[in-house]
Parts: C-alpha cells; structure tokens; sequence
C-alpha cells in the first residue's frame, strides 16, 4: 500500500471511530458513569493501534486510586499511548480547549486544563484536588512543553505542587513513567526519522499528523517506574529531580539500547534547552 492510500485508510478509520464515539462518551462523562474512563481508554488502545504503533510495556502501574502519574512527553501521540495504558485524565494547558475536534476530545477525556503562564497556581492547583478527591488519576507531563525525544527538558516543580495531597488511601502515589518511541519498521529511529513522530517548536499540526500516518509501525517503550510519595523524599524540588533522574536515564537508556535493571537508579543527565513551541 503507497503512503498516501495508507495515510486515507488510516484517517477514515479514525474518523469512523471517533464520531460515533463522541456522543456516546458526552453521555458517560454527563453522567458520572465510571464507564467514562474505561471506555475512554480502550478508544486510546484503538487509536494508537490503527496508527501503526505497538506498545511494550515494563514495570508496574500503580493501583492506587489516585495516582499521579508523571511522564516525558515528545508528541501528541504520547496522549494515545499513555491514555490507552492508565484509566486517568490529562492535565493539559489551557489552549487546547479551544483546538478543533482535539479541545472537543480532550473536554470527553476530562482534561484538567491550566494556565501555565500564571505564576500563581492556587486555583489550578485546587482544580486539580477536586479531581483527586473524587479520586481520578492524573498524568501529568512535567516539561510543560514537548521536545525532540532525544533528551528531557527541565521538569517544572510548580505543577508537582500537589503532590503533598493526602486522601483516604494516604499520601498522594507519584508515579514516574518513561515514553520512548525506538524503531521503524525494525529499524532503530536516529535523529533524521525522530521529527516524524516528536512535535515540537514551530511544527504545524496538521502537516505533521498527515506524515505521520503514512508511515509503518512504530515501536514504543513504556515503563512504569516504582511510584513515591513527597513524604519519602522530603521536599518538592527532591521529588521533581527524582522523577527527572528517574525518567531520563530509562530514555537514555532505551535510546542507546542498553538493558536496565528496574527499579534501579541511574546517574542525572543533563537537559538540553527547550525548543520553541509548546505542547500539551
């Protein structure tokens, strides 16, 4: 099949899946339904399949309710992936609410969306306990951007403010997760082929997602790191770097191809400086 049949066959698919979809999940969400998170996360399962990516998993995912589960992020697939793999909502910058068909998609995810150019994060900070008290997991991408896939940027401490939250089930599961996305085809994806798939800087999306589909299979690695509490390491900014550390040598590890002892630590890298643009 030529890349341009592939990428239509996949679209309507998509298509085919989603709209019917949608008003089925505004009926769940509308009603409470617990039903709302399942299904919402086997529609992910399905996406990031007919997409043409296959997920190996490593490690295990809490399960705890709530857990908030913190992740590198280097495209808008990572919410396919991710989403397929945790019953949980997103937390997402404000500006996607607004995106066409994707903000419609996000709202039935239950997003909770926040506005990561205030300095003040009181009211996001609330929003997102009254989605733990109802105990909702949420994944959280701490870079507040997306990059190339090739080294994490900064983590910001300030969205890990509510990890002092503390419910019935005891102090607030933080959870490190590791995305990498490795191979084409079989073969190992380098720099020239990692654009295809990371979205970031001035990237249109449209374009990007058009490319994208016409290409084969792509194989990722997730991995679930063993989850901690800010009690355990004292302080927020001992928390962030933990999950920093945590979570970029599993990429670098992936990356390089090198085999990991899980749960065991590895040395900091250093992080790159971040890429214009930003990404949910």
């Amino acid at each position: 099949m030529s890349a341009t049949l592939l990428r239509i066959f996949r679209l309507g698919l998509y298509f085919a899946l989603t709209l019917p979809l949608m008003p089925v999940q505004a009926v769940l969400v509308l009603a409470k339904s617990p039903l709302a998170h399942r299904l919402a996360r086997r529609y992910h399962r399905w996406t990031s399949r007919l997409m043409g990516f296959r997920v190996t998993v490593k490690g295990e995912r809490s399960r705890q309710h709530p857990t908030l589960y913190v992740s590198n992020h280097m495209s808008y697939v990572d919410i396919e992936i991710l989403g397929g793999l945790i019953d949980g909502c997103f937390v997402a910058k404000s500006d996607v609410a607004h995106w066409p068909l994707f903000g419609w998609l996000a709202k039935l995810q239950q997003c909770v969306f926040v506005d990561r150019q205030v300095r003040s994060t009181a009211e996001q900070r609330d929003a997102i306990r009254r989605r733990l008290d109802a105990g909702d997991n949420l994944i959280l991408f701490p870079e507040a951007t997306s990059g190339d896939g090739t080294r994490l940027l900064p983590f910001k401490s300030a969205l890990l403010s509510v990890a002092d939250y503390a419910g019935a089930q005891g102090p607030l599961l933080v959870q490190p997760v590791s995305i990498v996305y490795l191979r084409l085809d079989g073969i190992p994806l380098g720099r020239s082929y990692r654009p295809f798939f990371a979205w970031y800087g001035d990237m249109s999306l449209a374009p990007h997602l058009w490319e994208m589909m016409g290409l084969g299979t792509v194989d990722v690695e997730v991995v679930f790191h063993p989850p901690v509490t800010l009690a355990e390491l004292g302080a927020r900014k001992a928390l962030t770097e933990h999950c920093y550390r945590t979570i970029a040598a599993s990429v670098a590890s992936a990356l390089a191809g090198r085999p990991q002892d899980w749960p065991s630590p590895a040395p900091e890298l250093a992080a790159a400086p971040p890429p214009r643009g930003a990404m949910i």
